[in-house]
């Protein structure tokens, strides 16, 4: 018979005693490394029973232990034993380096990772190394293609999730439903997770610091994310195209390009869109909801990305560079809409006829030449135009105002694109290079005409023969043949 305290089996190796022999022929697995256990659906194997059982969870989704507080629910009973401390403010390991403060040692080694850089895992397919675990096993997948298991899938979209708590958020972007409110500005939220990230922004806190451009974020997440714009690594890959993103949420929404899917719709006009945030941005356009003000002038934004293009106005940067001919833009879609000129890619087609179109707004005016719509009428002149800006334009040749003047001589324009072309005959400027020959111009319609003669393209028709045309105004010149003018 074994007394209260007695340890008679002892391990050879270390010299640790058990009161059970049970205990010890487990403990000596330490050592040998021995994994009696091994698991029917992975490659992967444990020395205890009690800990396969666990890790079979994460195959059949199964998290049978919930928390009482909010809506994680966990796999094992030790898992949400350490979420629990969370609820209970039991965060005893301080971090030296700031001011936060975790339930667990392991959390707190994990995020100094932050602060000193070190990357622990390291990708055995390729040279990559990551701070967390997860983010190595995510990579991982890169490599082999597999997919997380998930098994809840969503009634309302094509996305289906590990997590049934999962599902249950995301079935909320569908509903409209925010169950969680701030107190402080009675803001709601889809969870608990969301309001407690948005309490740290009346807080001022922003606790995960890039040590490459010293910026600050509110998540560990975004902070993963960003740093990914310093290293360049977008590991999430579309399998119908080439194009490749930095985090999994940008990729699903561009997938829905492919598939013409959108599901999230606007209450109030029925108007769909591939991404949540798309929608959010479109409900304050009925809302009148401009929450991004800018802090140089009083004018304020539905959109995040379009405070920071605007603010550029002010500042005059131009962080977006054309590798073909150096010009910079204030934001991607314009160098974007801008390199197509060099590739001479046109995306955007007419279903009427073969024209193709390298902007859509160029397309929109395009197809007014089928349908005949001409909506902006000139108030001075039986003439009408396409769109507004024209209008405008146009107006000026009755009052005459030359509002856009060269610093460098005395001319000013009705426009600031003529003015933009004029001041590269100062300046010898000639951005708009050909990448089938060495001829480079001033004016981007030159290069488009040029680029026409080695391509054969003669968009312009005459409507009276049928002859075509590389350039507009040889079409026009053609015309006056026919009226004798």
């Amino acid at each position: 018979m074994i007394h209260p305290g007695e340890q008679p089996y002892q391990c050879n190796q270390c010299g640790k005693g058990f009161s059970h022999k049970s205990w010890l022929d487990t403990h000596l697995r330490t050592h040998t490394g021995k994994k009696p256990y091994p698991c029917s659906q992975c490659d992967k194997a444990f020395s205890l029973n009690s800990n396969l059982i666990i890790h079979l969870r994460t195959h059949s989704g199964e998290k049978p232990y919930q928390c009482s507080q909010c809506e994680k629910a966990f796999s094992s009973k030790q898992g949400m034993k350490r979420h629990l401390r969370i609820h209970n403010s039991e965060q005893s390991y301080q971090c030296s380096q700031c001011d936060k403060a975790f339930s667990r040692n392991e959390s707190l080694i994990s995020h100094l990772t932050i602060h000193t850089g070190v990357k622990p895992y390291q990708c055995n397919q390729c040279d990559k190394a990551f701070s967390y675990k997860n983010v190595l096993i995510n990579h991982l997948r890169t490599h082999t293609g597999e997919k997380p298991i998930k098994l809840y899938q969503c009634t309302q979209c094509d996305q289906s999730f590990s997590q049934n708590n999962v599902l249950i958020i995301h079935l909320r972007t569908h509903t409209g439903e925010k169950p969680y409110q701030c107190r402080q500005c009675y803001k709601t939220f889809l969870s608990n997770r969301y309001i407690k990230s948005h309490l740290k922004i009346h807080a001022g806190e922003k606790p995960y610091k890039c040590t490459q451009c010293y910026k600050a974020f509110l998540h560990r997440k975004q902070l993963i994310i960003h740093l990914r714009t310093h290293t360049g690594e977008k590991p999430y890959q579309c399998n119908q195209c080439e194009k490749s993103f930095s985090d999994n949420s940008a990729l699903i929404c561009h997938k829905r390009k492919h598939t013409g899917e959108k599901p999230f719709k606007c209450r109030m006009c029925n108007k769909t869109f591939s991404g949540s945030s798309n929608l959010k941005i479109h409900i304050r356009r009925h809302n009148g909801e401009k929450p991004y003000q800018c802090n140089q002038c009083d004018q304020s934004f539905s959109a995040k990305h379009v405070l920071i293009n605007h603010i550029r106005t002010h500042t005059g940067d131009k962080p977006y560079k054309c590798r073909f001919c150096n010009k910079t833009f204030s934001n991607n879609c314009n160098l974007i809409s801008h390199l197509r000129i060099h590739n001479g890619e046109k995306p955007y087609q007419c279903n009427q006829c073969d024209m193709a179109f390298s902007q859509s707004c160029n397309l929109k005016c395009h197809l007014n030449t089928h349908t005949g719509e001409k909506s902006y009428q000139c108030s001075q002149c039986d003439k009408v135009f396409k769109n507004k800006s024209y209008l405008n334009c146009h107006l000026r040749t009755h009052t005459g105002e030359k509002p856009y003047q060269c610093n460098q001589c005395d001319q000013s324009f009705s426009a600031k694109s003529v003015l933009i072309n004029h001041i590269r005959t100062h300046t010898g400027e000639k951005p708009y290079q050909c990448n089938q020959c060495e001829h480079s111009f001033a004016v981007s319609s030159v290069l488009i005409n040029l680029i026409r003669t080695h391509t054969g393209e003669k968009p312009y028709q005459c409507r009276i023969c049928n002859k075509t045309f590389s350039a507009k105004c040889n079409l026009i010149r053609h015309l006056r043949t026919h009226t004798k003018e």
